[in-house]
């Protein structure tokens, strides 16, 4: 997903069942003044109409919603023309909706008690082309994840990287932006878009965050330096 041009503030969707917390993510997320929730909806059928209406930038989907839930919404979101980047709101327990996520197209993670700093800033990475994944989250999904991969090939697709897309891999796996990582290493962004591209490919990875996901599983098994 490209970065989000500047120029107004972050477009923002919310979708949870639960009115005080809809309401209170949106107080939380507007506080700063860089970011707007221009559409609320209950479930996945309301989220699809929403952002079909108002097309915000980022879409924050609850997992668990009566109806359509936030896992089917999500399919379907990913395969409009311009989908916003998605990002999935959850709690501790529910590692199999999140695996599910992941391998949908979700661009993002986080839990509901996170910090509203932590929420504000990653909303503000995934509008600018970051991934953003709890870390509570990544140390949950990694054992399970780990156990389910080919290490092995993981390990030699990366070891096929160049120096340079190595330490563009890192820095995405670390949830860089596109401008992190070009003020890191002395690129252009458009210059770091095209990186981003070609790790994705030679990793056979659908997004950031499975990129991210496979750096630090190739991490756990000694790294490929």
């Amino acid at each position: 997903m490209a970065a989000i041009d500047g120029g107004g503030p972050i477009r923002v969707a919310l979708a949870d069942d639960e009115p005080m917390l809809r309401r209170g993510l949106k107080v939380l997320l507007e506080s700063g003044g860089t970011i707007e929730v221009v559409a609320e909806a209950d479930d996945g059928h309301g989220l699809l109409s929403v952002v079909r209406e108002h097309r915000p930038d980022v879409a924050l989907i609850d997992v668990q919603m009566p109806g359509k839930d936030g896992l089917a919404a999500l399919q379907e979101l990913v395969r409009l023309p311009e989908p916003p980047v998605c990002a999935m709101l959850t709690t501790f327990d529910l590692d199999d909706y999140v695996t599910g996520a992941l391998h949908s197209g979700a661009q993002g993670f986080l839990l509901k008690d996170a910090e509203p700093e932590v929420l504000v800033r990653a909303v503000q990475d995934l509008a600018a082309g970051g991934a953003v994944l709890d870390p509570r989250i990544t140390a949950r999904l990694l054992p399970r994840l780990r156990a389910a991969s080919d290490n092995v090939r993981e390990l030699d697709l990366v070891k096929a990287l160049s120096a340079r897309e190595r330490q563009v891999l890192q820095l995405l796996a670390d949830g860089r932006s596109n401008a992190d990582i070009g003020t890191r290493l002395g690129l252009t962004e458009a210059t770091v878009k095209s990186y981003v591209s070609t790790v994705l490919t030679k990793l056979g990875a659908q997004n950031r965050v499975q990129a991210a996901l496979i750096a630090q599983r190739v991490a756990g098994v000694g790294g490929a330096r």
